[in-house]
């Protein structure tokens, strides 16, 4: 009979991984931290619609009002770009200029998906029309390819689009993601959106030292998980650059985990209290192996097709779905909580629509469901 193998690093349970996680997160406990520093530190937030990004700091910070981010916004403190996964997150404006680079790489890969709709186009030549094209004004991703169009009018539109988008690091103005305002996306370099001449921009973040980041605000952590986080491959080097300085555990399943050694690993027992999350948060979409926050059974019914859902955090897991119109919070949950549970959530529900949902700060919380 073969032995077993064993491994002398110590195992991290589901719970242990989640309160860790949760700590990194800031959704143990909300943090005394400013909208700026929040967002530097989650490397970032998911950003495809509007209002996550709110949604995702009013979880996380003592106080937070969706001015201060909307202030950040027009500022240009913080901006709307294309990084991780291909796609949209709103980032400092440091790290809109040194992360993206990071994973340049990766979206030239993406071009090439297209390159049947680019014969004969010169993408090098694309990205110089393009860039100044939207650093004359910001333009509207149709403006772009009509634009594009005049010099390759043999080519496919979207190829066109995919490319320019690509290419360049582009980023969404104002009044666009500003909250309680809307706007059409219109989008020029970030370079010039922050009046960054090259000689000016800071240098580009190393691949160590957003290990170290990525580790700091989802560890602990596999190389798959953060591949996954950046949508890039062949991370493996810079992890095993990193492993003297790092602290190594494995899951339950044996899987090798990294995390900084004197990063916060909270006893499983901790408490871990309701937390409403928007669509598409952070949380979520960062690790390869996601059941140190959603439970295997419930696999698939946080999605409605592409579009996710609103998610409620329960004793640091998701138990549920959420909607929210004017001051009337729906509550879904996947199965029955106890009455401490509901009373938790309904409070959390109650502050949720007095600093989110109505000038008024009034509402009410319903328990049924969202899709009815």
């Amino acid at each position: 009979m073969a032995s077993r193998t064993t491994h002398p690093d110590p195992v991290l349970d589901t719970r242990s991984l989640n309160r860790a996680t949760l700590a990194r997160q800031l959704l143990l406990s909300r943090a005394a931290m400013s909208a700026q520093d929040a967002v530097a530190h989650l490397l970032g937030l998911q950003a495809q619609n509007v209002k996550p990004p709110y949604f995702q700091l009013h979880a996380r910070l003592a106080g937070f009002r969706p001015a201060e981010l909307a202030e950040l916004m027009e500022s240009r403190q913080v901006v709307r770009m294309v990084t991780m996964r291909s796609t949209i997150h709103t980032h400092t404006a440091h790290d809109a200029l040194t992360l993206r680079p990071l994973v340049q790489g990766a979206r030239d890969r993406e071009v090439t998906s297209f390159r049947k709709g680019l014969v004969g186009v010169d993408l090098e030549l694309l990205g110089e029309r393009a860039r100044a094209f939207v650093e004359a004004e910001p333009r509207t991703m149709g403006e772009i390819r009509e634009e594009l169009l005049t010099h390759w009018p043999d080519a496919d539109p979207q190829a066109l689009s995919v490319a320019a988008r690509c290419r360049l690091p582009l980023v969404q103005v104002t009044p666009r993601g500003v909250w309680g305002r809307s706007g059409q996306v219109r989008l020029t370099t970030v370079e010039q959106w922050l009046g960054r001449p090259a000689g000016q921009r800071p240098q580009a973040r190393s691949v160590d030292d957003v290990v170290l980041g990525y580790l700091g605000s989802f560890g602990p952590a596999s190389v798959k998980d953060m591949q996954v986080w950046a949508g890039l491959t062949r991370l493996r080097e810079a992890f095993e650059r990193l492993r003297p300085q790092l602290a190594v555990f494995r899951d339950e399943n044996g899987v090798e985990l990294f995390d900084l050694p004197d990063a916060p690993r909270p006893d499983a027992g901790t408490p871990a209290p309701p937390r409403f999350l928007p669509e598409f948060d952070n949380l979520l979409l960062s690790h390869a192996d996601r059941t140190r926050v959603v439970a295997p059974e419930i696999k698939g019914r946080t999605w409605a097709g592409n579009q996710a859902h609103r998610t409620l955090l329960v004793d640091g897991f998701v138990a549920g779905l959420w909607r929210l119109d004017a001051g009337l919070l729906t509550v879904e949950l996947f199965e029955r909580a106890s009455r401490a549970q509901r009373d938790e959530i309904v409070a959390e529900g109650e502050r949720l629509i007095a600093e989110m949902a109505t000038p008024e700060g009034r509402g009410s919380v319903r328990f049924g469901s969202i899709r009815g």
